[in-house]
């Protein structure tokens, strides 16, 4: 077994053979498309077209979501718009000047209506506000204007020492 090289086999091209450029025996096929490639492309295409008419339907739904989400939010902030005012018309003072704007008065007194210089009615600008919405002012008491002009007389510095006007035009004296 030692040195001793194989004889070829009748039947097949030895190694020469199949690098030089004659006959089929070449070495380079021709790509052939079988069976189970078109059964794999077709496979491959079925499953594209369903996905893809998947998609297309979650996307829809998604936005058919939002849009319903969107009239929920609008529906409850007009259900709330319609708490208030049910709210507001719980309110005597309210009623009554929903009253007045429709020309009613009170037993006993007499109604005037204002004329600009044409001889139309004027109209009020006055409303009522929600209740629940008056927010509290706070107006600082007349001690603490009192109390800031004392700070003031007290600290000079704090004051404009720049020359007085020296005409009424508002020019410096400088």
């Amino acid at each position: 077994m030692g040195g001793a090289s194989r004889p070829a086999r009748p039947g097949r091209p030895t190694g020469s053979a199949r690098t030089s450029g004659d006959g089929p025996a070449t070495g380079r096929r021709r790509p052939r498309l079988t069976g189970r490639a078109l059964v794999l492309l077709l496979v491959v295409g079925v499953l594209v077209v369903s996905y893809a008419s998947s998609a297309r339907a979650y996307l829809q739904q998604r936005s058919e979501i939002t849009a319903l989400q969107s009239q929920i939010s609008e529906t409850q902030a007009s259900i709330s718009d319609m708490e208030t005012e049910k709210k507001r018309w719980k309110d005597e003072a309210y009623v009554e000047q929903q009253a007045r704007e429709l020309g009613y008065v009170m037993p006993g007194e007499t109604s005037y209506t204002v004329l600009d210089e044409d001889g139309e009615p004027l109209e009020q600008d006055n409303e009522l506000t929600d209740p629940d919405a008056v927010v509290g002012t706070d107006d600082p008491g007349f001690w603490e204007e009192a109390w800031s002009s004392v700070l003031l007389a007290g600290d000079p510095t704090s004051e404009d020492t720049s020359t007085p006007a020296t005409e009424i035009d508002g020019s410096s004296g400088d």
